[in-house]
């Protein structure tokens, strides 16, 4: 068996540790080499990566602000008085003022509990109602479980919680009342008790309510009259007036034509005005000019960047021998210009342009290209094809006709020349994303699934293979110079030997 025993210069002298690292540091160039190919590649990977998530903010930018009309066509609602009615508008909704006259506010029913509270626990049962609610629309059969355990606290939350119920309960221990309201407005609103054991809880609760019967039917006439106790206070339908048609709604919030209205005050009234938002369409697009100034600044400094080829990544060694800042400067030098050029990036931006400026056929005249809207290019060719804007003229031609230039970013279409500027924008954005990934992937892909990713793979199989043979390498050296320690050594037993033999015997 081959020894592994390692002897370090005890019978020469020399410093054979020392002697291997220095020759090993020699025999491990091509490794250093390929370790800087390696970080070479990662570091060009996550450029690329960072560009996309650029390209992929402008494109979320211009989907939530150019393209829906929720954003882009607001409108500007006014009210004579707040305190009477509000409103709000979506973008379909016409400039058209609106007087509403309010008579009446709508009202949710409230019953009262008119006897005195005795819930009985320990005992499970099911409870059940058929309920209507205030604009009568109903759920029959909801029904709750109570628990033996259940206090009265428990069973009132239980209550508040069943969305399909659609009420509040509390306990007011000072009166010892129970009040049960419903959370919508509206005068249809009805809770029926289904069986005996929902009837004997309610009388638990101190309602004197019968199976079958609406809540608050004291007497047991199937209607909920004068002849009852006081138990139920009616919800109210809201009554109003709208540019003079008398009319009713069971909540104070309503949509009309696509205004939506909410009445605040009885016996007022207000006038509700609609007109475009300007304001709105015209910080969508300055937005849009800023972001899309951002990403391709930062792109073409990419494209721009010097490359400092004599400066290449640090060698694990070297770093030890250096302070964080001269890493730091020195990998600012290492990282830089590793995307100069690229034509991938290059191609997306001339595209880009490209969508910017060719005219959108098959919309309003005047409205037809970025120019007649007040965006041009800067004319300063360093600036790499930045947008810039023109205020004044933006202001007046979204005040002209805000539609026509919705158009002009989102018109509909497969054919390039009538298609809208935004969703040129899209379309390219999405390409060269798409092309960046087949390129340098995505955070969640293997490196199997890109092209750097594979050169990545060949690069640690390279790495592994060569390790392997550095070992090989070292090895072979330690034999060699333990072969020649063992060598000296027996020279130098032969000569003690020799020297004990003429002269030891001479006395």
């Amino acid at each position: 068996m081959a020894s592994n025993m390692r002897i370090g210069g005890l019978a020469s002298g020399m410093d054979i540790d020392q002697i291997v690292k220095d020759l090993m540091k020699v025999e491990r160039m091509p490794l250093d080499k390929l370790k800087q190919k390696k970080q070479i590649l990662e570091w060009q990977r996550d450029d690329y990566r960072s560009m996309n998530t650029l390209l992929q903010d402008l494109d979320n930018y211009i989907f939530n602000n150019l393209t829906l009309q929720s954003n882009m066509l607001k409108k500007k609602v006014t009210s004579s008085d707040e305190s009477v009615v509000s409103a709000t508008a979506n973008a379909s909704a016409a400039n058209i003022s609106t007087n509403i006259s309010v008579t009446k506010i709508a009202k949710a029913a409230t019953w009262i509990s008119d006897g005195t509270e005795n819930f009985q626990s320990g005992t499970t049962r099911t409870i059940s109602f058929n309920v209507t609610n205030g604009d009568g629309s109903t759920k029959n059969g909801v029904t709750i479980t109570i628990d033996a355990s259940d206090t009265l606290d428990s069973i009132i939350s239980k209550l508040n919680n069943n969305n399909d119920l659609g009420i509040t309960v509390f306990h007011d221990p000072q009166t010892d009342k129970v009040v049960i309201t419903k959370k919508d407005t509206g005068a249809a609103a009805k809770l029926v008790i289904n069986d005996d054991v929902t009837a004997s809880f309610f009388q638990e609760l101190g309602f004197t309510a019968f199976a079958g019967r609406e809540l608050g039917d004291t007497n047991n006439d199937g209607l909920v009259d004068a002849g009852d106790a006081n138990v139920k206070i009616a919800g109210e339908d809201a009554q109003f007036t709208i540019n003079g048609l008398a009319t009713t709604r069971s909540a104070n919030t309503f949509t009309i034509n696509g205004v939506t209205y909410t009445l605040k005050k009885e016996a007022s009234s207000a006038t509700i005005t609609t007109t475009n938002d300007t304001d709105a369409m015209f910080n969508a697009i300055k937005g849009f000019v800023d972001k899309y100034n951002e990403v391709i600044d930062k792109i073409n400094a990419k494209l721009k960047e010097e490359r400092y080829r004599n400066y290449p990544p640090l060698t694990d060694e070297q770093k030890e021998s250096m302070t964080e800042k001269q890493i730091e400067l020195w990998e600012e030098k290492a990282k830089s210009g590793l995307l100069r050029g690229d034509s991938i990036l290059s191609s997306g931006l001339s595209k880009m342009r490209m969508d910017l400026y060719t005219s959108v056929q098959g919309v309003v005249s005047g409205f037809s290209q970025l120019a007649e809207i007040g965006i041009t290019t800067s004319s300063n060719y360093l600036d790499g094809g930045k947008l810039m804007i023109d205020e004044t003229k933006l202001r007046e031609k979204i005040q002209e006709n805000p539609d026509a230039i919705y158009r002009l970013f989102n018109n509909d279409s497969t054919n390039y020349s009538e298609k809208g500027i935004a969703r040129r924008l899209r379309d390219t954005i999405k390409d060269t994303i798409g092309k960046v990934e087949q390129k340098a992937g995505k955070t969640v892909w293997t490196n199997h699934q890109f092209a750097i990713g594979r050169d990545l793979i060949q690069i640690n199989e390279q790495i592994d293979r060569f390790e392997d043979r550095l070992k090989q390498i070292e090895d072979r050296y330690w034999r060699q110079f333990t072969a020649m320690e063992k060598a000296i050594q027996r020279a130098n037993e032969q000569s003690m030997y020799l020297m004990n033999a003429f002269f030891g015997g001479s006395r």
